[in-house]
């Protein structure tokens, strides 16, 4: 075999490689969809169930997309839930005085600086990242019962474009863009990597491990507050649950 042959055998190993995990996830939703249709043919799989399963996933989407910053490393976050209800219930809040402007900066601010907080405590303190974020995340359930005392958060409706075609398909595109700027275009994408991989050997190489696993939470916090957005828009009505514990 040539050596120009190898090179091509080893490009398309490579794009097989890249790309089966997407045919892969797309084939088992078409099996899926197709299981549970022949299941529930009545009431699974219409256009108007599709679209609305569609607008749904978004919002897990765009939170996966902050918790990869994460897990690429090795660590863990616990706290996000806690995080989306304390986000979800300050965009509430604050969308009552600052209209729009409240709603899209209250949780963003708030989602990062909790992810910010995650990361101070976890990179001062050397206490393993499960039972960080475990512990901070009943502070931030604490703080949510406090500011509702008990009472539901109702985002007004005349705040809810981001719940709704296409407001809200807009700004999940903003959010993946930006993830892939970060990851293909950045130092942090490149040293995510590579702290992932070896933390040790990066550290050996002069990448300052500790600041870059802070950054990956206050990413992580700063999308979690992106998908407090589409969640207390798209779910208007935000009973907290912890009120009825």
């Amino acid at each position: 075999m040539s050596s120009a042959d190898s090179v091509k055998r080893k490009n398309i190993d490579m794009y097989f490689k890249k790309y089966f995990g997407i045919l892969l996830l797309i084939l088992l939703t078409v099996v899926f969809w197709f299981i549970f249709k022949v299941i529930s043919p009545n009431n699974f799989g219409t256009p108007g169930r599709l679209l609305s399963y569609f607008q749904s996933s978004l919002i897990y989407a765009v939170g996966g997309c902050g918790l990869y910053f994460i897990v690429a490393m090795g660590l863990w976050d616990f706290s996000i839930g806690a995080n989306l209800v304390l986000s979800s219930i300050l965009a509430c809040y604050f969308s009552q005085h600052y209209g729009y402007m409240g709603l899209i900066l209250a949780p963003i601010v708030s989602g990062t600086l909790i992810g910010l907080l995650n990361g101070i405590v976890y990179i001062n303190f050397h206490i393993p990242s499960m039972i960080v974020t475990v512990g901070l995340s009943l502070i931030y359930e604490s703080l949510s019962v406090f500011a509702t005392q008990g009472q539901e958060q109702i985002l007004g409706p005349n705040y809810r474009a981001f719940g709704t075609y296409p407001y809200n398909v807009i700004l999940a595109i903003c959010a993946f863009i930006f993830v892939s700027l970060v990851i293909k275009y950045t130092k942090m994408g490149t040293y995510m990597y590579a702290i992932g991989s070896n933390e040790y050997l990066a550290k050996n190489m002069g990448v300052d491990v500790n600041k870059f696993k802070v950054l990956s939470y206050v990413l992580c916090g700063f999308l979690v507050g992106i998908m407090s957005i589409l969640k207390s828009a798209m779910n208007f009505w935000l009973l907290h649950l912890l009120c009825h514990q």
